[in-house]
């Protein structure tokens, strides 16, 4: 069994892209609603839900975790691999290195929460595999909560979207890198504004592949989809059909339940 988790529906877009990779595996997804979003919180406070939720997953049965919050990862994934160190994880990283390569102009930017922005990780993740590209971080303060309510597009935050992308584009940027799960979710939106000027580049797909490598007997299961949150369970299911995830409805064994951890 896999597990996989994030603040709340944002690893939904990384779920949708392991289902699609692993048939047969059988899935456990956590959302912590009674926190969403991490974006604002202090690192000290996201280690903890970290591996409260981690370790609640292995009690159930995980085989492999993935941490699907790029914020979670940022903040907390080495903590839990000290705290787990026998145990396979995959966390979610902004592709800064994809995006770097793929650049002819040797200009990217990154959407990112506020606290990915500020993150030491992300940081590193800059020197490591963006030498000599001009690299944008761009915080974007309310999106992720933009998510969670469902509120995707509409005139206000079509406008807020130009206005925060728009100066990357200016400025020669020409691949945009989702630095948040949840972002997925906005493409519609943002596809429209980046169009012949940049691309817009997410990690989802990769860290299918990830797990692919990792999953060993996990790969072969029931095909079926348990859905857990800390806070209004019910929800959580409710919003696969309006985020466009029809396609996890029919791997569902039970309905979504509350979690205490």
């Amino acid at each position: 069994m896999i597990g996989v988790f994030d603040s709340g529906l944002g690893g939904l877009s990384v779920l949708a892209a392991i289902a699609r990779a692993l048939p047969r595996a059988d899935l456990v997804y956590l959302a912590d609603t009674a926190h969403v979003p991490y974006g604002d919180k202090d690192d000290a406070f996201i280690r903890g839900r970290v591996l409260a939720i981690a370790g609640h997953l292995l009690e159930r049965g995980c085989t492999l975790i993935v941490v699907a919050c790029n914020t979670a990862t940022a903040a907390a994934i080495a903590a839990f691999r000290e705290a787990c160190p026998g145990v396979p994880v995959v966390g979610v990283e902004p592709g800064i290195k994809p995006a770097a390569a793929a650049s002819p102009a040797r200009h990217i930017a990154v959407l990112a929460t506020e606290s990915t922005a500020r993150s030491e990780r992300l940081a590193r993740l800059v020197r490591l595999h963006a030498d000599g590209v001009r690299v944008d971080i761009a915080p974007c303060p309310g999106w992720a909560t933009r998510v969670e309510t469902l509120h995707l597009d509409g005139p206000e935050f079509i406008a807020e979207a130009r206005r925060r992308i728009e100066p990357l584009l200016a400025a020669g940027a020409d691949r945009i890198v989702l630095g948040c799960t949840h972002y997925a979710f906005l493409a519609p939106v943002l596809r429209p504004i980046v169009a012949g000027r940049a691309e817009l580049v997410d990690v989802a797909d990769a860290v299918a592949r990830q797990c692919l490598r990792l999953a060993g007997p996990a790969a072969h299961g029931n095909g079926h989809l348990t859905l857990l949150a800390t806070a209004r369970p019910e929800r959580l299911q409710a919003a696969l059909p309006a985020l466009g995830l029809h396609a996890l409805l029919p791997r569902i064994a039970t309905p979504a339940a509350p979690c205490a951890c």
